[in-house]
C-alpha cells in the first residue's frame, strides 16, 4: 500500500482513560493465558480481520509495520498441521529454527523461572519431567493448532535487525488482546519456526522472510476458562526501580 492510501487511526476522546474501559482492557490483559486446548466453535474470517486491523496499529520504529501474517483455517490449516505432524513425527532432527530463542546458559532468575514452567505445566498434564516421550506427545498437539479452528504464521524480513522484532513482539501481544476482547484465547507458539521448511511448502513466504512464531486462536475449552492463568509472574517490585517519586 503506497503512503498515500494508509489509513490512520481516527481520534476518539470518548473512549480514551474512562474507568471501564481501563478495567476491561486490564481484565483482558490479566486474563489472557496460553490456552492449549480448543473447542471446535469457529472464528469467522471477519473477526480475524478485525482482529488484525486493530494489531496493526501496534507501534514500530520509524512507523516501518515490520509484521507478516497467514491466517490458515479449514481443510488448508488441517493439510499443513498434518505435514508438520508428520515431519516432528518422522525427522524432527532434521529441522531447525532458523533463530535461537533461548540462551544457551540461561542465567538466573530465568533458569528457575523455567525449570518452574516445567515443572508446573507438565506436572498439570500428569507428565513427569524425564518423561520424554509424554513430553514429544504434547508437543505435537502444537501442530494441530490445539485444536484451534485459526492458526497464524507470523513471519519478519530477515534483513532487519532486533528493534524490529521488539515492533513485531507488540504486533503479537495486541493480536492477543484484540483476540481477548472479543472472547477469544489464543496461543503464541515460537515452535513453528522449527519446521519453517514445511511451512514453505504450503504458504507463499519469500525467502527473506522468517518463520517467526505461530499464533493459535479460538475459544478455550470452558474447565481451562474457568481455572486461569497456570503461571505465576513476579511482582512490580521485583522488576521495578521508582526513581524520583515520594512513596
Amino acid at each position: 500500500m503506497s503512503s498515500s492510501k494508509q489509513e490512520v487511526a481516527a481520534k476518539d476522546p470518548s473512549h480514551c482513560g474512562g474507568g471501564e474501559g481501563r478495567e476491561a482492557v486490564d481484565r483482558i490483559i490479566t486474563g489472557r493465558f496460553a490456552s492449549r486446548s480448543f473447542t471446535s466453535r469457529a472464528v469467522p474470517k471477519q473477526t480475524i480481520e478485525d482482529i488484525l486491523d486493530v494489531a496493526r496499529f501496534a507501534p514500530s520504529g520509524a512507523n516501518i509495520q515490520p509484521w507478516n501474517v497467514y491466517v490458515l483455517g479449514g481443510s488448508e490449516k488441517e493439510e499443513v498441521s498434518r505435514a508438520l505432524l508428520e515431519a516432528h513425527n518422522k525427522a524432527r532432527d532434521q529441522h531447525k529454527s532458523e533463530y535461537q530463542y533461548y540462551a544457551t546458559e540461561l542465567p538466573e532468575p530465568y533458569l528457575s523461572r523455567r525449570n518452574q514452567f516445567g515443572r508446573l505445566f507438565y506436572g498439570s498434564l500428569g507428565i513427569e519431567q524425564a518423561d520424554l516421550v509424554g513430553r514429544a506427545g504434547q508437543t505435537s498437539k502444537n501442530y494441530g493448532f490445539f485444536g484451534a479452528p485459526v492458526g497464524l504464521i507470523v513471519t519478519i524480513d530477515r534483513r532487519l535487525q532486533v528493534g524490529s522484532w521488539l515492533d513485531l513482539g507488540m504486533f503479537v501481544q495486541n493480536v492477543m488482546i484484540a483476540a481477548g476482547a472479543r472472547g477469544l484465547q489464543t496461543c503464541p507458539q515460537e515452535t513453528f519456526s522449527k519446521y519453517h521448511i514445511v511451512l514453505r511448502e504450503f504458504l507463499p513466504i519469500p525467502a527473506e522472510q522468517m518463520v517467526v512464531c505461530g499464533v493459535s486462536i479460538g475459544f478455550a475449552e470452558d474447565e481451562l476458562v474457568s481455572s486461569g492463568r497456570l503461571m505465576p509472574r513476579v511482582a512490580v517490585s521485583e522488576f521495578t526501580r521508582f526513581i524520583g517519586f515520594e512513596d
